[in-house]
């Protein structure tokens, strides 16, 4: 169903011999019958009428101006044709085939182009576990095909502004980012790079799916749960008080991710495992959207990220986090072979002698196992590096480390030196993956204002 102003056409496909018409019902129920030239549709393309067959499947336009459920039954009834009880709420659209004897199915489920979406904050520089975690399995499903970009990687700035941020920093960081992440190995000839805030197409969708998400489920977010959690007297919501540092953004922000991924409508969302509750309501909330208005959004998989999480080099039970206060939490892109040598070597082991793998009793040592299988790459498995060093000690581990993790990123950080000198290209690759992403959205939000009733 897709509704125009005041006005719904319905796109109803059946196999039957090619004769096309087009009625409307008036408002005093009468049929005004018009002939129009045959349209057929096959295979999603329309083709000439000459190419008519007997098993093709046509199409009939119904352009209704007052729906009127009753008479459409009664109309269908006499032509032996009978709607479904639940028409048109669960009629789906969907592309005909020209298989012999085949009956329409209207609830079946569209078919949507694969597409993937992800994106990273512009803010601080990424690390160590960004790189490992998820740009280099974004560079992975390129793939070798120009001809369609069919991934979408945004610098995510609306993002960035639930936290206090410095105007002239961030305008920085956006094009630091872009330049890092064409470094890293992201090619704009196959992927879509480009800034949210400069689609506005995905703030509208995010009030628009505000406005049916149940304050509920954003309550049981991990994140919000863990940021009360930082004061000891906030137990609820209503607890917070302005002094706490607690936004409606931070609360919020779950659902203009949902309108990220949706207002492309991605496929497949690449994710870690801490990040599947997020995915999950984005899940709910385009079944919600779907089942209230009308199911034009796909339920978007997730792309599981291999390898074990990158975990703080001296907080190993954490996550390695941009947004730590120490440096040396941490392996930053773009930190020298001398800086990386010195995190390693401070960086939390144990008492133990040896090198194992033992997340549970070993959490720190496991925890540079993990980097080492990852920044060597060539499918290292943790088994593999413990083979290599069932010998070495922690300071000649370390040591390797250190050499495996400056092989992986120097290459990264000469592409990120000769890039920033040319700032022109980081632009005009940012304003046409802008463009290229706006095309996109347009359509879909145009889609969703038609059914919410907006256009």
């Amino acid at each position: 169903i897709f509704p125009e102003t005041d006005t719904q056409r319905i796109i109803v496909e059946l196999f039957i011999v090619p004769v096309v018409v087009a009625f409307s019902i008036t408002d005093d129920d009468k049929y005004r019958w018009k002939t129009v030239k045959p349209r057929v549709i096959m295979l999603g393309h329309s083709v000439d009428k000459r190419t008519f067959t007997k098993d093709i499947a046509l199409s009939i336009d119904l352009q209704i101006s007052r729906l009127n459920m009753k008479a459409l039954h009664a109309f269908f009834a006499s032509k032996r044709f009978y709607l479904p009880k639940t028409f048109p709420d669960k009629l789906h659209y969907t592309t005909a085939t020209t298989t012999p004897n085949t009956t329409t199915t209207f609830n079946q489920e569209p078919a949507y182009q694969e597409l993937i979406f992800s994106g990273i904050q512009p803010t601080g520089i990424p690390h160590l576990g960004n790189y490992l975690g998820a740009i280099s399995n974004w560079v992975s499903l390129q793939g070798t095909d120009t001809t369609r970009k069919k991934n979408l990687y945004s610098i995510v700035d609306l993002h960035a502004l639930t936290l206090p941020q410095d105007p002239d920093i961030l305008r920085g960081s956006k094009k630091k980012m872009a330049t890092i992440l064409i470094a890293c190995g992201i090619d704009p000839r196959k992927s879509v790079i480009f800034e949210q805030s400069k689609v506005p197409e995905h703030a509208e969708l995010a009030w628009i799916l505000n406005c049916i998400t149940p304050f509920g489920e954003l309550t049981r977010m991990t994140h919000w749960k863990s940021k009360l959690h930082l004061d000891k007297n906030v137990k609820s919501p209503q607890d917070i008080e302005s002094t706490t540092g607690l936004c409606l953004g931070l609360f919020s922000y779950p659902v203009l991710q949902a309108a990220d991924i949706m207002l492309y409508k991605a496929t497949h969302v690449p994710v870690g495992d801490d990040q599947m509750q997020h995915l999950e309501l984005a899940r709910n909330i385009a079944k919600k959207f779907n089942k209230a208005f009308h199911p034009i959004f796909p339920l978007p998989k997730p792309i599981l990220v291999s390898g074990s999480r990158i975990m703080s080099l001296r907080q190993p039970t954490q996550k390695m986090s941009k947004s730590d206060t120490s440096d040396y939490n941490r392996i930053n892109l773009t930190d020298s072979p001398a800086e990386i040598a010195l995190k390693v070597k401070k960086c939390t082991t144990d008492s133990f002698k040896g090198i194992s793998y033992d997340p549970t009793e070993r959490p720190a040592i496991s925890n540079l196992i993990s980097i080492y299988a990852a920044a060597k790459g060539n499918s290292t498995t943790i088994e593999d590096v413990i083979a290599e060093h069932k010998d070495s000690d922690i300071v000649h581990f370390k040591d390797a480390l250190t050499a495996i993790i400056v092989a992986r990123l120097v290459p990264i950080q000469k592409e990120i030196e000769r890039l920033e000198n040319e700032m022109g290209y980081i632009e005009k690759v940012l304003d046409e993956g802008a463009e290229s992403a706006r095309v996109i959205a347009e359509q879909s939000l145009r889609e969703v204002q038609r059914v919410v009733g907006l256009r």
